[in-house]
This record gives structure tokens, C-alpha cells and sequence, in this order.
């Protein structure tokens, strides 16, 4: 593997977080009492437990830079998330700085912005 730099987002529950993003493709790598690791494929996001957390009020987030965020939205679609409330999924769109663009929120209230760059 070359250089990565992970994410490292709250959960208040391994569980809860675990079965959250199994349904996006994700498998855990490493887990124990303080630390958990999920991947899937190239992505691999890193979680450390935060059980007084509350959601509504975290301001955790992360960039997730793929090559084509559509394909990706497709295939978390499969997980049949709401566009609104926690956990959730918005839609992609092109953004005015060059990016396409969606958002995940997962149960933890943690945003994960989904990116590619927009064709020139």
C-alpha cells in the first residue's frame, strides 16, 4: 500500500456503526475495545468509541474522493437510506468548485463528503 491518510470518526456504538456500514460494502478490519477499522476496497475509514455522542450535534466529517461518485451512490443506494433525518444520503450534484458531489451522514451524526472531480 503507498502513503493514505485515514479518517478517524466517533461511533457510540461498535455495533450499530459495524451493521451501518456493512450495508455499504464495508468489512471490519480490525476491531477491539478503543479501535475499530472498516474497508471496503481502497476506502478504509478509522473509529474510536464516543458513547456520550449525540448525533444531532457532532461535527465530525471526513472527504471520500473517489473516481466516479456516481457508481458509488449507486451502490449505497442499494442500503435504501432516507435524504433526510440520521443516518441519511443526498443526492449527487456538480458543485461551483469542480467537484460532483453527495453527502452520507452515518448513525453517529458524522458527515462524509463523496466526491469526484467534474470532467473538463
Amino acid at each position: 500500500m503507498g502513503d493514505v491518510v485515514t479518517a478517524n470518526l466517533p461511533a457510540r456504538d461498535f455495533d450499530e456503526t459495524v451493521a451501518f456500514y456493512e450495508r455499504l460494502g464495508f468489512e471490519v478490519e480490525f476491531r477491539d475495545a478503543g479501535w475499530m477499522i472498516l474497508s471496503r476496497g481502497a476506502l478504509e475509514i478509522e473509529f474510536f468509541p464516543h458513547p456520550d455522542l449525540v448525533p444531532a450535534d457532532s461535527w465530525f466529517s471526513a472527504c471520500v474522493r473517489v473516481a466516479d461518485v456516481d457508481a458509488l451512490h449507486r451502490a449505497w443506494s442499494a442500503a435504501g437510506l432516507p435524504d433526510t433525518g440520521v443516518p441519511r444520503m443526498t443526492a449527487p450534484k456538480d458543485e461551483p468548485f469542480g467537484m460532483r458531489m453527495f453527502a452520507l451522514i452515518d448513525p453517529n451524526g458524522s458527515l462524509l463528503r463523496c466526491m469526484a472531480p467534474l470532467p473538463d
